[in-house]
């Protein structure tokens, strides 16, 4: 576990009625000891308690270190890192970072609502994410397997990100930012509690970015405009979300559309043509409902619906210039019902799940000349159980056993259990030792899409990966304020899902082919002063390799470095935040490497100037740093080149 001092502040429950975050510095040593987190085991409880690896990152440090979407918040994150191949920002996770797989190895939740989409998995991090980041009150960080609670997708971490509730930031607040390659971005947001205890929030954010002029050396020739994207790392976002709380039930909707360009001429389509383009369009409503039964029973319930569409247009030359369409459309409902209980020494919680994928279709076909090419249309179903137990074996020894069932209509059952002891010889120490499985069920995307048998093909054969998980984590309380944490772990991965080629037909194909392990030590140290200054170090030391060969894996750095510091300036009326963040090299599919470098970032933020105006400017890349992140199997580059020095300016206004 990480203990976070940049932390939030006791939640009083998992859902949205969770206090805003508080100012740590505010904090006594015995609350910092014991603030509570949500997501690990679905129900509150102390850090030092909860049987996972956790990191916490609030609002505070959003506003601190100038985190323009989810991707910033999560490189931050000790043992994390993010890759971005101009089109997506790709999740790494303790040395694990498949480029091109759309993070469908994390399990990304709003508001405890499960966001992956049911025909990618994926979960969107970067400027796609559907909720704009001035609007998360937190983000808990749960790393390691969490199958045992959450079933598919929870092999690397479960992410929870928890949004502002209505009586935050009351009233109206108008909010504009400006910043390089023409990127600007303007949000409203109205929120009121009135005494009848009715909660309302509104939000809407609309971002554009005009992007950057692009070289690839890959396609460095005359037809090919010398290598240079033109006009073509352009997006534009909307991002809309409700809320509306009383007593115990919690309604929210979010509806959000991004269309980005795509410079790398991915897939083979034709290089520098204003056409290749991608939009995500995601919509979900999610009902809570939360109850005590007697005084032993919390009951808490969730019924929901979501909707994912996918547009993408590719140019492609063969005898003359063809325009092809891939299309996706993924429609869901659900619900789930948990029971948490206390009895004597045991805590004990239980529910169970159930979703219908009533449309998980993926079409393709040519625009120009007119062609099917793939018409699939497909549903499914999930249904899970789940418990756990906590059990206060002495005053200062807890015993945390979990187990989950899932059932899928497409790939059958799996079961997934977690053992945790958790010690605490004094009251400033705590040690962990974690064991678990997870499991990541085949995606729609790889059980069924194929190009007509021009190149690939479907293989509805597929069965789940499976991971296993060793851990032993160790946190201490130096002094008051003063925070380490050492942990170390052993993973193992098995059946991973490649994309390989037929040798009897030289189609592509996904197979259950794919294995690896990977081992590491992580480090954090948390300060705060008492003037107000808070500082956080960490250092990640992991290797994953293939157990087959033997050779580490692509994208895999052996070493992560973060410091990040801010501290009060100007009689505390404002605060500097700096972030500097280090990579070591990771290999590449052509069997280079990217280099490693060093990021700094600054973010000078006011506080309330005149009537309730905030202003904040940031530098990104302070150094200019020239780098690359390892490109995926669907780009001819190796490599693609990311943002040097850059800026942004951001002003906003609370009426």
């Amino acid at each position: 576990m990480v203990l976070s001092l940049c932390a939030a502040a006791p939640a009083a429950a998992a859902d949205a009625r969770d206090a805003p975050a508080a100012d740590l510095t505010d904090l006594s040593i015995d609350q910092l000891m014991n603030l509570e987190v949500v997501t690990a085991s679905k129900f509150a409880q102390r850090t030092s308690e909860a049987p996972a690896a956790i990191t916490v990152v609030t609002s505070a440090d959003i506003k601190a270190f100038g985190y323009r979407s989810l991707a910033d918040v999560l490189r931050s994150v000790r043992g994390m890192y993010v890759t971005y191949d101009r089109y997506y920002s790709y999740l790494g996770a303790r040395g694990f970072g498949r480029t091109g797989d759309y993070n469908s190895r994390v399990l990304l939740l709003v508001d405890g609502y499960r966001s992956n989409d049911p025909v990618y998995d994926s979960a969107l991090i970067g400027p796609e994410f559907p909720v704009d980041v001035d609007l998360i009150d937190r983000v808990e960080v749960v790393s390691g397997p969490g199958s045992s609670i959450y079933g598919s997708n929870a092999t690397f971490a479960v992410i929870n990100v928890i949004t502002k509730t209505p009586d935050e930031n009351g009233g109206l607040q108008v909010s504009g930012d400006y910043g390089s390659f023409g990127s600007d971005s303007e949000r409203l947001t109205y929120a009121k509690r009135w005494d009848s205890g009715l909660g309302l929030l509104l939000s809407a954010t609309r971002a554009n970015s005009d992007g950057q002029d692009l070289f690839f050396k890959e396609f460095d020739a005359p037809e090919t405009n010398n290598g240079v994207a033109h006009n073509l790392d352009w997006q534009t976002s909307l991002k809309l979300l409700g809320k509306l709380a009383y007593r115990g039930f919690t309604l929210s909707a979010v509806h959000a559309r991004r269309e980005k360009a795509i410079p790398t001429s991915a897939w083979g389509a034709l290089f520098n043509d204003p056409r290749l383009r991608w939009i995500d369009a995601n919509t979900f409503v999610n009902l809570q409902y939360y109850k005590a039964i007697g005084a032993r029973w919390t009951a808490s319930s969730r019924l929901y619906y979501g909707q994912y569409a996918g547009h993408g247009f590719y140019p492609y030359e063969d005898a003359t210039v063809i325009l092809n369409r891939d299309e996706t459309i993924g429609r869901w409902w659900g619900g789930e019902l948990t029971l948490t209980g206390r009895f004597g020494r045991h805590k004990l919680i239980v529910g169970g799940e159930f979703q219908d994928n009533f449309r998980q279709d993926q079409f393709n076909f040519n625009v120009e000349p007119a062609q099917q090419i793939l018409e699939d249309r497909r549903s499914s179903t999930r249904t899970a159980a789940f418990a756990q137990d906590e059990v206060t074996v002495l005053s200062n020894l807890l015993l945390n056993a979990g187990v989950r069932y899932d059932k899928y209509s497409t790939v059958g059952e799996t079961i997934n259990p977690r053992l945790a002891l958790i010690w605490s010889p004094r009251a400033d120490t705590t040690f962990k030792l974690l064991y678990g499985t997870a499991f990541r069920a085949p995606n729609t995307y790889e059980l069924y899409y194929n190009d007509g048998g021009a190149t690939s093909k479907a293989n509805p054969l597929l069965k789940p990966e499976r991971s296993r998980s060793y851990e032993i984590l160790a946190e201490h309380w130096l002094r008051p304020n003063f925070h380490i944490t050492v942990d170390a772990y052993y993973n193992e991965y098995n059946g991973l899902v490649d994309q390989v080629t037929d040798p009897l037909d030289g189609l592509l194909v996904y197979r259950n082919v794919g294995s690896a392990e990977a081992k590491g030590v992580e480090i954090d140290i948390e300060r705060l002063f008492a003037g107000g200054a808070r500082l956080r170090a960490s250092y990640a030391w992991q290797i994953t390799r293939n157990k087959d060969t033997g050779e580490e894996i692509i994208n895999s750095p052996r070493s992560l470095g973060k410091i990040n510091a801010s501290v009060p300036i100007l009689a505390d009326k404002a605060r500097i935040g700096a972030e500097l963040q280090y990579m070591s090299l990771r290999r590449t599919l052509a069997g280079g490497f990217a280099d490693a470098h060093w990021i700094t970032d600054v973010t000078v933020t006011s506080g309330r100037l005149g009537k309730n105006w905030e202003l904040s400017g940031s530098l990104y890349n302070l150094f200019d740093a020239r780098y690359g992140d390892p490109g995926g199997p669907e780009l001819l580059q190796d490599q693609i080149v990311q943002d040097g020095r850059t800026f942004r300016v951001k002003l906003t206004k609370t009426f």
